[in-house]
């Protein structure tokens, strides 16, 4: 096939690879995706890769449409979307022999900055051929009866229960304001207890847990060192004595880790962490319910394989 004008072959030695490019019409702010997914696979087949398109629709069966490529022989899929749309994927490819690639078009775009994926569409792309793969962790959070892995963070409290109201707020449904207000307003704090590692317990009053599994988290908040997503550890933050207009206003804001973290939030690093609630507290996993009360988290080490950009590598420790 000839070479469309401005497309020609990037430097690459590489043969050409199918890819699964798995692409939400509906992901960030208002845009004109037509164009911008022509624009990604005449990209992509600049590098010798070869796209088949699957674009994300309401009901969709995601993980059906994963498990019929992997057994077609595609072994890697990208991800042209947001957090969630990289998350759903995850899931369904942690434990496999496949790899995700990641090409940033979210609000947020939490997961591309932890590792290091630049939100320049054509600068993503490269990272597919020239960037490194490696293996990162996934958390497996299981509340009641249901157990899901998780990319970014699962929380537990008052962030769960505030999140649908954001995320509306956020892609520019401003209706959901008073939504959320009347939320922050109603819920009331509980007594939590954590057991970390099976031996340390902690009991407070208090309105939030986060459990990450990535350095950012929210609104480009730090909760993590740079290669907190390879460590084999979770980080867990107990916003016990903050007020919710405090709390909020802390996660929105994030000091980083370049600032002093707040001293009134306990922070561990921990293989698995246990956390029940009286009365109990909504569940949410990477944007996604699990449901309320007991719930157990715990880290699955390198359990997925990404290709990273070269900030994320140079967080790495030397090979070998």
């Amino acid at each position: 096939m000839e070479e469309s004008p401005g497309k020609k072959p990037r430097t690459t030695n590489k043969r050409r690879m199918r890819v699964k490019l798995i692409f939400n019409p509906s992901a960030g702010a208002a845009r004109t995706w037509p164009i911008e997914i022509v624009d990604v696979i005449h990209e992509m087949q600049a590098w010798k890769l070869v796209p088949e398109a699957y674009l994300i629709e309401p009901g969709c069966n995601l993980p059906e449409v994963i498990q019929e490529a992997i057994a077609q022989g595609i072994r890697m899929f990208v991800v042209c979307g947001g957090d969630g749309t990289i998350s759903a994927v995850a899931r369904s490819l942690a434990g496999t022999r496949a790899t995700l690639g990641i090409v940033p078009i979210g609000t947020q775009n939490n997961t591309a900055l932890s590792l290091g994926i630049p939100n320049d569409i054509p600068a993503a792309i490269a990272i597919l051929r020239n960037g490194r793969r490696i293996k990162v962790d996934v958390g497996m959070a299981t509340c009641g009866n249901r157990s899901t892995p998780f990319l970014e963070v699962c929380s537990v409290g008052l962030v769960s229960t505030l999140f649908p109201f954001a995320d509306d707020i956020q892609h520019g449904n401003l209706a959901r304001v008073g939504d959320f207000v009347t939320a922050l307003a109603a819920t009331p704090p509980a007594e939590i207890h954590l057991t970390l590692d099976d031996k340390q317990e902690i009991r407070n009053l208090g309105h939030v847990v986060l459990v990450s599994n990535m350095p950012f988290i929210g609104i480009h908040y730090q909760v993590g060192a740079a290669a907190s997503f390879k460590d084999g550890l979770l980080d867990v933050l107990f916003f016990a004595d903050l007020s919710k207009l405090d709390l909020v206003g802390y996660v929105l804001q994030g000091v980083g880790l370049d600032k002093p973290e707040d001293p009134r939030i306990q922070h561990f690093h921990v293989r698995r962490v246990e956390i029940e609630t009286q009365p109990a507290m909504p569940v949410m996993a990477d944007g996604d319910a699990l449901g309320e009360g007991r719930v157990r988290i715990e880290v699955r080490k390198h359990a997925l394989a990404v290709m990273v950009g070269e900030q994320a590598a140079e967080a790495l420790p030397a090979p070998g």
